[in-house]
Order: structure tokens, then C-alpha cells, then sequence
């Protein structure tokens, strides 16, 4: 029974290949095993959503009288570049009779190849037919074992429905809005095209707003009092004052005492005075392994050591699994892994051992009947945590980058088998004269999986052992009192602060505010979904995403800093609310994920969409770009939004 195996990319082909039996035939757009299975693929997208005018020949001039643009009946065109490969899939497609999808192991690598048999019109009795492969490692052992796995793509039907949900959706609000936009702003002399996107307008909002707030801070003065307190044993410890609830009236949201004379009045209470200890806290902590790396937390790691961009991470995690098959597949949203992977731990760490002379005491005292909360196969669905692979490559060849994220994913990955992080937490209560002064200290007992935080595992110089100090853990330790203890206060001293803005984003801070976008919304039923659904954007859009607005000239940077331009600026503080906040995004991520898990149907989520379209395109028709008068450059004219990002060899 010979398969028919299509994959996403010519990549995964040759990893399906070298796991059947040779000979290996090449072909034109495909290969044959020696069983006469038989292994073609996609380059990416070989199928596009069609641009309005395809629809109509009137949508080739941009009219405000010709919006909402609503296809009846969707229409998808071949790629004109890769138009040859598709014939070939599909002359494949008609002489199969059994098939197996290999697309990547998510939401878009299931649709780019379901749509693909949608457009050959396969009969109804192939498609249930249809297996499918998953693959997150591109080694010859992990294919083979994949290989073994087969289940049947049905079963991954409303993963793709979800998906299409998503693609037809992005397009129906970034074509009418952005063209939209685009016209009223040349009503008001702006010269190029507006990009809306239902993502990359919030992202871009998020920027505009973190500007914003920092242009208009004011800086206030608010003061604290330190005691200098000792102990009957001579021993001499500082106390911060905790105002009470009497105090208020004098103080700012975040509890920052705003009055100079209060605090001068508490030091002048307490000078000289003796006090007591009215309570000795001590308690023993224990922190467990950070788990392994989704693509954006790897992302926000490496911007923040070595100042990669989003797009950089992921195009250095694509040569790591594709060129080198050093990491598994990277484009994943998961931090667990399944349990069945521990059994490879042995020649994971091996791996590590033989490519990375900086990790490799790290993985001589790593212990691997540890068992960290990774591994966890209820939170594993399609795809898991980013790892390092049981192939070995010397570091010294790959690129400095390449070497840089590779050693992170391991160094992460052997955390794992390390025990837990413990330390102390000391809080002595002191009172003097009617007024409370706390002391704090942490104290660090165990290193546990913290040793690898060291110059020896970290690929570069890092602020990891300052990051300790600034937790509060301190070589200063605080004397053993009791409660009750009477004790002096020695001196007394007026801190006078001032507060300081927000920062400005970097990549890092970005991407971590759409991974965490839910802090930033105050409806509690958004905040959940945002929370469920990580946010705005995808693993695989979000370097894209910021990518785009940097293309669209609505964010520029300052050195390592993120700052909106004039453009980006006005567009956001012009639009409706509903467009440039996330609430949006949340409501159609929860319904595009009940569609995932059969939970709803995709008329259920596109009816009431289609028909807010038509509210939106007359809301937004109110809107005045006077403030863009004069600005843009961009000449090209702009026919598609929302096109989804091709995956390449």
C-alpha cells in the first residue's frame, strides 16, 4: 500500500524521505522510496486568498461607495511563483489513494495543506481517508517514530476551520478598513496607504499608548523614613516605615508618601526612642525550574541578552531546526512536554555535551531521574516546547547568533533536571513609637537550577546574579531577635524620591505585553479569554506583526527602544477605541478556539462578523485624519491586508 505523503515544505520531504527505504528516486516536485511510497510537498502557501478585484473588476479602483467588500462565495488562487508545484500535487493527488498531510504541527501548517486538497477536489471517500503526520523534530529517529504515529486527519478538521475562520476573517477587516482609512486620509492630504490589521493596529496601539503616557508624566518627589535600629546583642539592622491607614490623605495610589513635613514629623517621633519587636517572620522557599521555551518567551530571553529582534529569533530558530536540526520545531506556543520524551533524555543531554563546551558540566551534574512540571502531557496538544534535538553539531560551526539560541534552548532545557531554587525569607516587625518598620531579607540556601545561571552556561555576560539582588536577596542578614525583644532606635533617615515614567518598549517588553495583553484590559471576561488564548497574536505572526509596522513607517527605533512615528501616532488616536485596544481580538480568539474544540461552527463565529463590518465601516467614515495632513510617502499601490506569511525551505 503505497502513501502519499505532502508536506509543508521541501524540508520536512527530505526528513520524511530519509526515513523510508531506499532506493530514493528524485523527481520533478516529488520523490519515490523504495516501497514505492511517494513524497511531494508545498512551498509555503501555495494557495492565496484572492485580492477584491478578482471578485469584481470594479474593486480595482478604491471607493468608499463600494464598501463593505463581502465575497458571497470565497475564492482562492494559486501563487503565481509556485503554480508548477501545485500541478504537480495535484496530478499526485488524483492517482493516490492514500494520503497522509504532513503540514507543520499547528493551526497554519494544518490549513495550508487541507486547502490544498480542498482546491484539487479530491472525492469525498479520499479525504476521510486522509492520515496525518506529525512532525516537531526533523532527525532521523524522531520522523521514524512520528512515522509510526499516523491518526487520521479528520480529526484535525476543526483545527483547520479555525484557521480559515481566522485567514477569511483578517481579510475581511483589513481589506475594508484598510482601504477605508486609506481614503479618508487622502480626503486630508495624506499621501500613501493607512495598513489596518485587527492584531497589528492593537500592537501598534500598545506603543502609541506606552508613548504617550511617558510625554505626559510628571514627575512627583515622595519620601520614605528609614530607622536605624539596634538590638540588645549590639547588632544593628534598618527598617522601612510603613505608614498606616491615618496616612493616606497624604499619599498616591501606589501607597508613596507625597508629604515632606509627615515624613520629617515620623523621624522626629522616632529618633532615639526605643521600640519592640512585634513579630519575626521566617519562612523556607522553594522556586522549581523555569519550564522549557515557547517561541515567545525565547524571544523575549534573547532580546533581552543578546537584542535580537522578534524576526531574528525566529529565522535563527528556523536554520537551528530545519538547516541544522539542532532544536525541534520552533514555532510553538507550548512550554510542556510529554512524558514519552524523558526516555530520550539521555541522548538529549549528550547532544548538548558534545556541541557546547560551555554546557557541558552543566550536563555532567544534571540529574535525569529528576522530573521537573514540564512534563505534562495533558498541556501538550499538536506541538511542545522548544528542546534541543539528539543531534550533535560543535557550536563553533553554526553562526554567532545560531550558537547563542541554540545554547539558551539547551541551558533551559537541562534546568529541567536540576532541583529546585531555595532560599529564606526573614521579616522582622518593628515597633516604635506608634509606628510600624518592616526589614526584609532573602537569603539564598540551595542554587539548585540557579547554578546555571553562571558565567560558565550563559552564552554571553548576563545581569542574572544582579537579578538575585534586586529580588531582594542580599549578603546583609539580619539578626536573630525575638518578639517581644526591646531594642533602640539609633538614627533615622529621610529618603526623598521621585517617581519615575514607565519605560519605553523594546522588543522584548513587547513582545511580552502581547503575550501578557490581558494586565493591560480591565473587562474580567476579556482578561480571561486573553489569558487562554496568549494574547495578541500568534507564535508565528508576532515578529511578523512588528515587523509590518516598522515596514508601514508607524514605529521606528532609538537604539534599543520602540517608539511610534508622527504617523503611527495620529493613526491610533484617530481611530474608533474599539479598533486600537484588544478587546476585539480576545472576542474572536475565544470563538476561533471554540471552533478548534467543536465547541461552536464557523457560521456561528463569520454571520455576526460579516454583519459588523458594515457598523464598523460607518463608524469609522466619522473619522477626521486631519492630523496626517502632508505626511506619507509610500507610491505603491496597496491591494492586499492581512496576508498570511509564507512558510519557506
Amino acid at each position: 500500500m503505497a502513501l502519499l505523503f505532502v508536506a509543508e515544505k521541501p524540508s520536512l520531504g527530505r526528513a520524511i524521505l530519509a526515513a523510508l527505504p531506499k532506493p530514493h528516486k528524485n523527481h520533478e516536485g516529488y520523490c519515490e522510496a523504495g516501497n514505492g511510497d511517494i513524497v511531494t510537498w508545498c512551498i509555503g502557501h501555495l494557495l492565496e486568498q484572492a485580492a477584491p478585484e478578482v471578485y469584481d473588476e470594479k474593486y480595482k479602483k478604491w471607493r468608499k461607495e463600494d464598501l463593505p467588500i463581502v465575497p458571497e462565495k470565497w475564492i482562492l488562487i494559486p501563487r503565481k511563483s509556485v503554480s508548477k508545484q501545485l500541478s504537480v500535487l495535484k496530478a499526485l493527488l488524483k492517482k493516490a489513494e492514500h494520503i497522509v498531510h504532513a503540514g507543520d504541527p499547528d493551526r497554519e501548517g494544518q490549513l495550508l495543506v487541507d486547502e490544498v486538497f480542498e482546491y484539487a477536489k479530491l472525492p469525498a471517500r479520499k479525504k476521510q481517508a486522509i492520515q496525518r503526520l506529525l512532525i516537531s523534530d526533523l532527525n532521523l529517529h524522531a520522523v521514524q517514530k512520528a512515522l509510526t504515529k499516523l491518526q487520521s486527519n479528520l480529526d484535525f478538521i476543526p483545527l483547520s476551520v479555525s484557521a480559515l475562520g481566522r485567514a477569511r476573517a483578517d481579510w475581511l477587516y483589513g481589506i475594508n478598513m484598510t482601504r477605508l482609512c486609506t481614503l479618508q486620509g487622502q480626503k486630508m492630504g495624506y499621501n500613501g496607504v493607512l495598513s489596518i490589521g485587527r492584531v497589528q493596529t492593537p500592537v501598534l496601539g500598545l506603543v502609541v499608548f506606552r508613548d504617550l503616557e511617558i510625554e505626559h508624566f510628571v514627575s512627583k518627589p515622595f519620601y520614605e523614613v528609614i530607622a536605624k535600629i539596634k538590638t540588645k546583642n549590639e547588632q544593628v539592622y534598618e527598617g522601612k516605615w510603613k505608614p498606616s491607614a491615618a496616612c493616606e490623605p497624604y499619599m498616591d495610589e501606589d501607597k508613596r508618601v507625597l508629604s515632606k513635613a509627615l515624613a520629617e514629623n515620623v523621624i522626629g517621633r522616632i529618633s532615639g526612642k526605643k521600640g519592640q519587636v512585634s513579630l519575626v517572620k521566617e519562612n523556607k522557599k522553594k522556586q522549581p525550574p523555569p519550564l522549557p521555551y515557547s517561541l515567545s518567551a525565547l524571544q523575549i530571553d534573547a532580546s533581552k541578552r543578546f537584542g535580537m529582534s522578534a524576526q531574528a529569533v525566529l529565522d535563527t530558530c528556523q536554520q537551528l531546526y530545519e538547516r541544522h536540526k539542532l532544536i525541534t520545531y520552533p514555532r510553538s506556543d507550548s512550554r510542556y512536554l510529554p512524558k514519552e520524551h524523558l526516555h530520550d533524555a539521555n541522548k538529549v543531554t549528550q547532544a548538548i555535551r558534545a556541541s557546547s563546551a560551555q554546557l557541558k558540566e552543566a550536563v555532567e551534574k544534571a540529574n535525569l531521574t529528576l522530573k521537573s512540571k514540564a512534563w505534562n502531557d495533558a498541556k501538550v496538544s499538536a506541538h511542545h516546547a522548544i528542546i534541543p534535538t539528539s543531534k550533535s553539531l560543535n557550536t563553533q560551526s553554526l553562526s554567532s547568533l545560531e550558537a547563542h539560541i541554540y545554547e539558551l534552548v539547551a541551558r533551559q532545557y537541562l534546568m529541567q533536571f536540576y532541583p529546585d531554587f531555595e532560599f529564606m525569607e526573614k521579616e522582622i516587625n518593628t515597633e516604635i513609637s506608634g509606628g510600624l518598620f518592616i526589614s526584609k531579607q532573602k537569603e539564598v540556601r540551595f542554587e539548585g537550577w540557579k547554578a546555571l545561571l553562571g558565567p560558565k552556561t550563559t552564552p554571553m555576560k548576563s545581569k542574572d546574579k544582579k537579578d538575585l539582588e534586586d529580588a531582594g536577596f542580599s549578603k546583609i542578614k539580619l539578626p536573630n531577635v525575638q518578639q517581644g525583644e526591646e531594642v533602640d532606635c539609633i538614627d533615622a533617615q529621610l529618603l526623598e524620591k521621585q517617581t519615575s515614567p514607565p519605560k519605553y518598549l523594546t522588543d522584548a517588553s513587547l513582545l511580552s505585553s502581547m503575550t501578557g495583553i490581558a494586565r493591560s484590559v480591565k473587562d474580567p471576561a476579556i482578561k480571561k479569554v486573553l489569558r487562554e488564548t496568549d494574547g495578541l497574536g500568534t507564535e508565528a505572526t508576532r515578529a511578523g506583526i512588528i515587523e509590518l509596522l516598522f515596514k508601514r513607517q508607524y514605529l521606528e527605533r532609538k537604539g534599543k527602544e520602540i517608539r511610534a512615528t508622527a504617523i503611527g501616532r495620529e493613526l491610533i488616536t484617530a481611530l474608533p477605541q474599539q479598533m486600537v485596544i484588544p478587546d476585539m481580538t480576545a472576542h474572536w480568539e475565544s470563538q476561533l478556539t471554540a471552533i478548534s474544540k467543536k465547541e461552536t461552527k464557523y457560521n456561528d463565529f463569520m454571520r455576526p462578523l460579516t454583519q459588523n463590518i458594515f457598523q464598523w465601516v460607518e463608524d469609522v467614515q466619522k473619522v477626521n485624519f486631519k492630523g496626517l495632513q502632508g505626511k506619507g510617502v509610500e507610491k505603491v499601490p496597496y491591494k492586499k491586508t492581512a496576508k498570511r506569511k509564507t512558510k519557506r525551505s
